[in-house]
């Protein structure tokens, strides 16, 4: 669990942010989020390579890598209001599964404890279980909701013969305990996947998924204000998973199960930010970013900015609670009259 840097590349953080090493407490004991890498794709059931995710998501940017990113939006500074850090990558291997999410639990677990929001780049979906479990494990098992944003509902059982693979994690969740299946909030699902006996699966647990064509037909504000009164029944925190597939191809290339029909990347960066604001942030996600299948970068920097609107709401949020200036959405930046 000592920092491993990152494992495919040079050892940078998060766009310069500071360095914390897991294995060492003092090194992040104040801090307000810590970012690991989790740069994992043995559970891919179609186009690998998001092994490279962290990395790219890490480092993809036209600004310099100075710690510092004011939002135009929310008038604050998520890398400068919030003390964040960059334990980098968790040693992961392909070949090994089992040793592979047990050591990611443990490392979100070790940021968990602290009082600090791990914020986790993957990797494959197959890392939300460790991610959400080991969030659990610290402040008990079905005190944590989730909200995921992803084509798929990611409930399979078993798949090419295991029980851990990217289409697996949210059963292995709910089996265990660890999130309740009726507070599991999926937005963006769509497609041919997954088959009606695992819909039956999804029902019994009670989730609400809201599918694109629910999403097209309400609007998606109204289904994530609908969402976000579930997210918060019973629960002390929400976990936020943003798998990039639930964007549309078009602006989310390089993933390796791209469904046609998604969210804009315009709708996702509302939606994060509309979920970090609101909502009592105990734990985050952004995985399925493959660059070997991208195109001019389109994914990692919209992933980029998914972990940005993440941390700038988070710190509006702080700042709103403790009396800081109101934030208006409706204000304009500038006005000359």
């Amino acid at each position: 669990m000592a920092r491993y840097g990152t494992q495919y590349g040079p050892d940078i953080t998060f766009l310069g942010v500071p360095k914390c090493d897991l294995e060492d407490p003092d090194t992040y004991s104040q801090a307000d989020v810590v970012i690991v890498g989790a740069p994992f794709d043995g559970g891919t059931s179609h186009r690998p390579g998001t092994r490279f995710g962290p990395q790219a998501i890490r480092s993809t940017d036209y600004l310099g890598h100075d710690g510092s990113r004011p939002s135009l939006a929310l008038r604050t500074d998520g890398l400068v209001d919030l003390k964040v850090y960059d334990a980098g990558d968790v040693e992961m291997f392909s070949g090994d599964a089992e040793r592979s999410v047990r050591d990611l639990q443990a490392a979100v677990y070790a940021v968990t404890r602290t009082g600090a929001i791990p914020l986790i780049l993957g990797g494959d979906h197959t890392i939300a279980w460790p991610d959400a479990a080991g969030v659990a494990q610290h402040l008990g098992a079905g005190r944590v909701s989730m909200v995921h944003f992803d084509a798929h509902a990611d409930t399979g059982d078993i798949e090419f013969g295991s029980l851990i693979g990217h289409g697996q994690p949210m059963r292995r969740l709910i089996e265990s305990g660890a999130v309740r299946g009726d507070r599991f909030l999926q937005l963006g699902l769509r497609g041919y996947w997954p088959p009606p006996e695992t819909l039956d699966w999804m029902a019994e647990q009670r989730m609400r998924s809201y599918e694109m064509t629910e999403i097209v037909a309400r609007g998606l504000d109204e289904c994530l204000t609908e969402a976000f009164r579930i997210a918060v029944d019973e629960c002390d925190g929400v976990f936020l998973s943003v798998d990039i597939d639930v964007c549309d191809p078009g602006h989310a290339p390089g993933t390796g199960t791209p469904e046609p029909g998604g969210l804009s990347a315009r709708q996702l960066l509302d939606a994060v930010r509309r979920v970090c604001y609101e909502l009592p942030i105990v734990g985050v996600d952004v995985v399925e970013v493959s660059p070997p299948y991208d195109h001019a970068e389109i994914t990692s920097f919209l992933a980029n900015r998914v972990v940005l609107e993440a941390l700038s709401a988070i710190a509006r949020r702080r700042s709103d609670a403790s009396g800081g200036p109101a934030w208006d959405p409706r204000q304009p930046l500038l006005d000359g009259r």
